[in-house]
């Protein structure tokens, strides 16, 4: 299946906008979303976009799928991006291990629900 056919995809993305439009139009600020919810969602929509590029360009077509370790490595280079190194260069960003959760959880999320497994038991 299309990753843009699925409807777990488009939960994140749809949040993820919503809570965009409320904070940079509207000015408002729920606290824990406004602290954890684009965390949470970062990797699926990411990954899931990813995957839905992967798929036109790749012979596999709707059968590719990203591995653990590839989705491992994914949260892995955002963790580090978002919570260790630009927190050391700039003040716009802050480093918080619940946001390093909210990845992880994310990741759950896509790897069961966006990111299918490839057919014939080879994942």
């Amino acid at each position: 299946m299309s990753v843009l056919k699925n409807p777990f995809f488009f939960i994140p993305v749809l949040l993820f906008l919503i809570n965009q439009l409320l904070e940079k139009s509207f000015r408002i600020f729920i606290p824990l979303v406004h602290a954890y919810l684009d965390d949470l969602l970062a990797i699926p929509v990411i990954l899931g976009t990813t995957l839905q590029i992967y798929r036109l360009i790749h012979p596999k077509k709707d059968d590719f799928s990203f591995t653990k370790i590839q989705i491992l490595i994914a949260l892995i280079y955002v963790s580090v991006v978002f919570e260790w190194f630009l927190p050391k260069f700039s003040t716009a960003y802050t480093s918080d291990l619940v946001d390093v959760v909210c990845y992880a959880l994310g990741a759950f999320y896509f790897y069961f629900l966006i990111n299918p497994p490839i057919k014939f038991g080879l994942k």
